[in-house]
């Protein structure tokens, strides 16, 4: 239940921070040209979205940050396996293993370093430039997305560890429709041409 509450709210974050900050850019652009239409202008003019582009920024670091562990635990993750899968299954997985720890590892000591930066700003009253924001919640998203992707590279390598399978994004696949839902339509089917010499 746990795990699957924080697969969700991690897809949920991720769409959110995309959609918000799409949008924000849209709106942003929009404002900026309107703002040189002459019937516009005294009605644009007044609303001040300098603080656009650097929520834009923050909301695209924080999904970055966090759609590396969803990329951990979905696959998509570019790797390069190719003496990896030259060795033979007794060495693979042992290498598999290892692999997946040192990424853990590596994950945790950036979240512990992330940690400590954030408290040292925490203790201090920097804000950023345009929002004026407390910039230890700005950099909050180092800690908790490292430790997050190294808990998922820790999942990854539990579920090699029991089953052997590493998880695998598959580009054809579509959330929500499966191959056996899609059938083909007889009518639509390309019909063969028939043999020389043959009478339809």
């Amino acid at each position: 239940m746990f795990l699957r509450i924080l697969d969700r709210l991690e897809e949920v974050l991720i769409a959110s921070l995309m959609a918000a900050a799409t949008l924000l850019i849209f709106v942003a652009v929009v404002h900026r040209y309107g703002t040189g239409v002459p019937f516009l202008y005294p009605y644009l003019h007044p609303i001040h979205l300098s603080w656009a582009q650097e929520l834009c920024i923050y909301m695209f670091v924080w999904m970055a940050k966090f759609g590396a562990a969803y990329g951990v635990r979905t696959g998509i993750h570019v790797g390069v396996d190719v003496l990896v899968n030259m060795l033979t299954p007794a060495w693979r997985r042992p290498m598999v293993l290892f692999s997946l720890f040192c990424g853990a590892f590596f994950t945790a000591v950036v979240g512990t370093m992330g940690a400590k930066f954030v408290y040292g700003l925490y203790q201090t009253d920097q804000v950023s430039a345009d929002l004026e924001m407390p910039r230890w919640i700005v950099f909050s998203c180092v800690p908790l997305g490292s430790y997050l992707m190294s808990f998922r590279f820790l999942q990854v390598a539990w579920r090699f560890f029991r089953t052997g399978e590493l998880p695998h994004h598959d580009e054809t696949r579509v959330e929500g429709i499966e191959v056996s839902d899609v059938l083909p339509d007889a009518s639509l089917a390309p019909q063969s041409a028939p043999p020389p010499g043959a009478v339809r």
